[in-house]
């Protein structure tokens, strides 16, 4: 099954996933049909379909969470120290910072270093999307940027300079036919 997100679903979103396809079982047992089943759960009818077939062939055990595709590899804990150094930023690491934020590669390599554990750059992805990261290009902004003379200069400056709103204004009298009327 694929999710437009890329990255599967998380723990939380199986269960409620898996708790929706056991809610189906009950509307199937009650006699329910495809579309009144998928209107009042808000799935298509095709799901319906495949569930209801997975019903007829193993009951209720057939619809159950078979977990998640593959077991992540790093635990909670290590999850959460990683987070924690990617917000340090990949100059706290030794990266030479020239494209100014983390790359695949780059956490790839982190990983490695701080749990020995190996990814592909793939699985890097799929990691930092099932927790909510995404990919993101760094506003790059001056070193002299002063956030209080922008915003003087827009309150102050930029009224002054701008050219006034132009208004709408016909052209010419309403063009009727002669005749027409």
């Amino acid at each position: 099954m694929r999710y437009a997100q890329g990255g599967g679903l998380t723990p939380a979103e199986q269960d409620k996933r898996e708790a929706l396809r056991l809610e189906a079982v009950k509307r199937f047992e009650s006699g329910a049909g495809t579309a009144q089943i998928a209107a009042e759960l808000r799935v298509t009818d095709r799901s319906v379909r495949r569930w209801r077939a997975a019903w007829r062939r193993g009951g209720a055990a057939a619809l159950a969470s078979a977990g998640p595709m593959s077991v992540e590899k790093l635990t909670s804990q290590q999850w959460q120290r990683l987070e924690m150094e990617l917000k340090r930023g990949p100059l706290a690491h030794g990266f030479d910072d020239e494209h100014q934020g983390w790359t695949l590669k780059r956490v790839k390599l982190l990983i490695g270093r701080l749990f020995h554990i190996g990814y592909t750059v793939q699985g890097v992805w799929r990691l930092l999307r099932r927790h909510g990261w995404s990919c993101q290009v760094p506003l790059r902004r001056s070193l002299e940027r002063s956030e209080e003379v922008i915003e003087v200069w827009k309150a102050e400056v930029w009224p002054r300079v701008k050219p006034p709103p132009h208004t709408w204004v016909p052209t010419s009298v309403s063009r009727t036919r002669p005749g027409s009327r």
